[in-house]
């Protein structure tokens, strides 16, 4: 089986790998302020799916260069990186001067004062071998306005859609906070007043009380949406979060490892050829992880996910 990795879209796109910096742009999220709510989306770690961002504290510049620094120090000791796609890259190919996508990863990147975010960004295309940047947010979080402001970016910008899911049950138990409506919405909106970028959308398989064709009609809908790309997950609890209440109440249990397995196996076979994959599973951090603890070791997990589609070609 094939599909169209971000290592391969990255390469196409920039002529070399590319690796991401994961930056604190100092948001928060409406489920967080009390516009929606104050706990968040039930999934939702207190910081923001942001564990791996360097300290807002700092400017954009400076946690730039710090997560560079990390980025060195992981590849003199032969540590292996994320590409984007669930694999890693092998430290032998790590020898030419690296690109990087700076990644306004945690809450809700286009949330907040937009000329203040907007000079974000700017900052972050203009450092130093930063290729261009990945905005992380919410349908229900993009006006009209900042999409023209990111229009007007000078460099490569790509938006991440959190949907997680298209059925409105599973999205009203998650406390997603909107309707599969505002993010076909969106979608139209980023292209016809940003059409040069790139649109990815978040996806969790696992959803407690989801089925299998539950989650592929969460796949169909992102396609028929004309989403450029794609990220996969299992649902992961974490610490500090209600979902872990719930998980410690035996309300659900979490994906076993070959049932996740079979089900995105399924999910890329209705992928279009163009379609990006930008991951094919996601790790929780460790420290706060409770399960599903078979995606703790995620170099295992990848190998184990290529040696399971292989053997099903």
């Amino acid at each position: 089986m094939k599909w169209y990795s971000a290592s391969d879209y990255y390469k196409d796109l920039f002529g070399t790998k590319v690796y991401k910096l994961a930056i604190d742009a100092g948001c928060t999220c409406p489920t967080r302020d009390g516009s929606l709510g104050t706990r968040g989306c039930i999934f939702c770690s207190p910081s923001g799916s942001g564990d791996f961002c360097s300290d807002r504290r700092l400017s954009v510049s400076e946690q730039i260069e710090a997560a560079k620094i990390l980025v060195s120090k992981k590849l003199k000791t032969g540590l292996a990186l994320d590409d984007g796609r669930g694999d890693r890259f092998p430290p032998e190919q790590k020898k030419s001067s690296p690109k990087y996508i700076a990644y306004f990863q945690n809450f809700t990147n286009t949330y907040g004062d937009e000329k203040i975010l907007t000079e974000k960004y700017k900052e972050a295309l203009a450092c130093p071998d930063v290729a261009g940047i990945s905005i992380a947010t919410r349908p229900d979080c993009i006006s009209d306005s900042i999409l023209k402001e990111i229009a007007k970016l000078p460099g490569y910008v790509s938006i991440e859609l959190g949907f997680q899911t298209a059925s409105e049950e599973s999205a009203r138990y998650i406390r997603r906070g909107f309707t599969d409506e505002v993010y076909f919405d969106a979608v139209k909106r980023i292209k016809a007043l940003a059409p040069d970028v790139h649109i990815v959308t978040h996806l969790i398989f696992g959803i407690p009380g989801e089925k299998e064709e539950d989650m592929l009609a969460s796949v169909k809908a992102v396609v028929n949406a004309g989403s450029h790309g794609v990220k996969f997950t299992v649902l992961h609890v974490l610490s500090g979060t209600d979902l872990a209440r719930d998980y410690g109440e035996g309300k659900f249990s979490c994906m076993e490892k070959e049932e996740y397995f079979y089900v995105l196996k399924k999910a890329l076979e209705l992928l279009p050829t163009d379609m990006v994959v930008h991951r094919l599973t996601g790790d929780g951090p460790k420290k706060i992880l409770i399960a599903p603890m078979w995606t703790a070791d995620k170099k295992r997990v990848y190998n184990d996910l290529m040696a399971y589609l292989k053997s099903r070609l």
